[in-house]
Parts: C-alpha cells; sequence; structure tokens
C-alpha cells in the first residue's frame, strides 16, 4: 500500500475537523476524496503531508511514519496546495528550477516526467508566476510538484476555479503521469471528476461515508432513484415531492428532480399525486445512480 491512514482524527478546539478516518491506497493508483467545501479534504491531506499533526490515528505513505519519518516523507511526495503557492515574482523557469535545486535534483534529470505539462507553459516560461492565468498556473504547480519525481502525488483541489477545458486537460494529464507508477491522491468538490479516478472517498463533516468504484453504484437496502421532471416551476415541484412523505428524499439535478425512494416507500401514491396536478410534459421514470446520487443517499441515511 502506497498510502494507509487509521482512525485519523483532528480537533480544532470545540470543532471536529476529522473523525476516525481510516483508508487505503494502492501504489499507482488515481484516488478521489470526494465532498463540499469544509468536509475534512484539507485537514487530512495537511496531516498525511506531515505539515500537520493528528490528535488521534496514524498514517503511513510507502511505510513511512506521518509523525517519526516526516523528513523522508516530504522527499517522496509532490504536493499541490488548495491554493497556489509558488513564488509570483519569480517566472515560470525560475519557479521550475528553484523546486527542482531545493530537492537536490536539476529540471535536466526529470523533464522526461513532466515534458507533457512543462510544454503547455513553455512558450511563457519567462512571464512571472503572477501574471499567468488560472489554468497555467495550475500546470506550472503540478510541473514544480512532479519535478524531484515523487512517488506519491498529492493534490489538493487542483482545478477549483479553472475553466472546463484547463480541467479536462488536467485530468488527461493526471492518467499519464499515473502510467510513471506514481500513486495520485486528489480532493475536489466536482462529482464529474469522480468517475476519472479509479476509488474515490466521499466525506462530509469530517466523517468518511464511504470507499467505492465510482461505476456500478447501487444503494444496498433496497432504494430506488427516480427521475422527475415537468413544465413548470421546478423547484416548487421539488417542496411539492418534499412534503408527500418523510421516507421520501428529493434534490435537484440540473433541470431535473432526482427522488430517492426507500424499498418500502408508496412509489405509487407519489405518481398519483403528481397525476392529480395534471402537470403537462411529466417524466417519471426509474433511473441508474451516480456517484452524486450514491452522496445524496449516504447523507440521507447519516
Amino acid at each position: 500500500m502506497s498510502i494507509i491512514a487509521k482512525n485519523i482524527s483532528k480537533h480544532f478546539d470545540s470543532h471536529e475537523a476529522l473523525k476516525h478516518i481510516s483508508f487505503s491506497i494502492d501504489k499507482g493508483e488515481i484516488f478521489g476524496m470526494i465532498g463540499p467545501d469544509g468536509a475534512g479534504k484539507t485537514t487530512l491531506f495537511r496531516i498525511l503531508v506531515t505539515l500537520l499533526l493528528s490528535d488521534d490515528g496514524h498514517a503511513t505513505l510507502n511505510g513511512l511514519d506521518v509523525r517519526k519519518d516526516y523528513k523522508k516523507i516530504r522527499k517522496i511526495i509532490g504536493y499541490m496546495a488548495g491554493r497556489f503557492s509558488l513564488y509570483m515574482d519569480l517566472s515560470v523557469k525560475e519557479n521550475l528550477q528553484f523546486y527542482a535545486t531545493v530537492f537536490g535534483t536539476t529540471v535536466t534529470k526529470n523533464y522526461d516526467l513532466i515534458e507533457d505539462v512543462y510544454n503547455q507553459i513553455k512558450p511563457f516560461e519567462n512571464r512571472l508566476a503572477g501574471q499567468l492565468s488560472g489554468g497555467m498556473k495550475q500546470k506550472l504547480a503540478l510541473s514544480c510538484a512532479l519535478i524531484h519525481r515523487p512517488d506519491i502525488l498529492i493534490l489538493d483541489e487542483p482545478t477549483t476555479g479553472v475553466d472546463a477545458v484547463s480541467r479536462k486537460e488536467f485530468w488527461e494529464m493526471l492518467h499519464k503521469i499515473r502510467k510513471k507508477g506514481i500513486t495520485i491522491l486528489v480532493s475536489t468538490p466536482y462529482m464529474d471528476e469522480a468517475a476519472q479516478c479509479d476509488r474515490v472517498g466521499l466525506i462530509q463533516k469530517g466523517r468518511l461515508l464511504s470507499v467505492s468504484k465510482p461505476d456500478g453504484l447501487s444503494f444496498d437496502d433496497g432504494t430506488k432513484l427516480y427521475k422527475f421532471s415537468a413544465d413548470g416551476n421546478i423547484y416548487e415541484y421539488l417542496e411539492m415531492i418534499r412534503g408527500v412523505s418523510n421516507e421520501i428524499s428529493a434534490f435537484m439535478f440540473g433541470d431535473n428532480i432526482h427522488i430517492l425512494c426507500p424499498n418500502d416507500c408508496n412509489i405509487n401514491m407519489l405518481k398519483q399525486y403528481l397525476t392529480q396536478k395534471n402537470l403537462s410534459n411529466v417524466v417519471f421514470n426509474a433511473v441508474e445512480p451516480d456517484i452524486e446520487d450514491y452522496f445524496m443517499y449516504l447523507l440521507t441515511e447519516k
């Protein structure tokens, strides 16, 4: 295992940021930690990269303990913080050379690892980092995190605040990097990025709700998922559906409403209720859940 975390907990005064987090990541795996802002992702990552001590539990990276072996761990990991943390008043080229020097290597020695990434910003290598666009900053930060050829790459919400094209390009680069044998742990608030991972951990309010593959998800207790839409005010329909039964959970999903109905829920009662409203162009179908539906399901269960 590249990363093993057991019962990691962290408090900030009275706030419990992490609650007994346990998971493991295989070598060469892309593992996504998925959850909304404030779920505890950044706190967990700071513990794993030895920038923060947990209150309880322990973790190892490639067999190295995050407390006892923090100096060794810092040599084998690449870390991209949530905020752009490179030197704004240095050029692209100077930032890369600086980070190579810090890790006792050279840009030339490991250029093959970052070539696909760096080639996209090479035309701007003399531009100050502070003058780069969000997507360019992202690529520079990734190049600097990889320049010493780490065994493990840890990325804290690397695509937040960048455009859709840059997000797509970034994930394409991660898949190429994984082929080099590098283990990748990445956090994101975007559910659509979960499908890019081998496995995902769903985290909310400091608790790890589930670890699973992003495809082939199902509800173990027989809960069914339905999609509803109709002409008119969809938000009024949302409140209307929620008022039919306490057993039913409904939430917006684009222009539709997704409805979670437990096994013993009387779905026919809901259909009859909606029919009586004489709505136009009604769509009411059973659908297979994706990662976002599964996340909402876990929240209703917990």
